[in-house]
């Protein structure tokens, strides 16, 4: 006897306002994270100096480069979502176009595939780049403290 295996993909039924609504908190979050990382490129121009002298700068230089990528990929998603959002109209035209409608739905099941790893890998950059930073300040703290000796 052989069987057969079925795979089912559940997608949850989204109504165009629930649509509009997850594009309007993605563009919101990624202009967010677009002024965070001009915080971030003024820390960096900030400690420049101590990122150099302790001797971390190989490590610290991935970490930036990994921070330019990711602030060009996020101008790149804040684009995707406003043309995504654009396009919401085939939802509510009224009018039957049933593969346009499907293909919209694809978008937005891979936009949110997309952004939710674009944010994971984010939370892990800045996590790692304010460790960087707590750890030079930590350095500045204790060298502090022994000149006053």
């Amino acid at each position: 006897m052989k069987t057969t295996h079925t795979y089912t993909h559940y997608i949850e039924w989204l109504s165009a306002e629930q649509m509009h609504e997850a594009s309007k908190e993605w563009l919101s979050e990624l202009r967010f994270i677009q002024d965070e990382h001009l915080f971030f490129e003024d820390l960096i121009t900030t400690f420049t100096s101590p990122i150099i002298s302790s001797g971390k700068f190989s490590d610290t230089k991935e970490i930036i480069d990994a921070i330019y990528k990711s602030e060009k990929e996020n101008n790149t998603l804040i684009k995707a979502v406003k043309t995504h959002e654009n396009k919401l109209q085939i939802m509510v035209d009224g009018k039957n176009q049933l593969k346009e409608e499907k293909a919209y739905l694809r978008e937005h099941k891979s936009l949110i595939i997309t952004i939710s790893e674009f944010l994971k890998n984010y939370k892990s950059l800045k996590s790692q780049l304010f460790n960087i930073i707590k750890a030079i300040k930590k350095e500045e703290k204790f060298k502090h403290l022994i000149d006053k000796r």
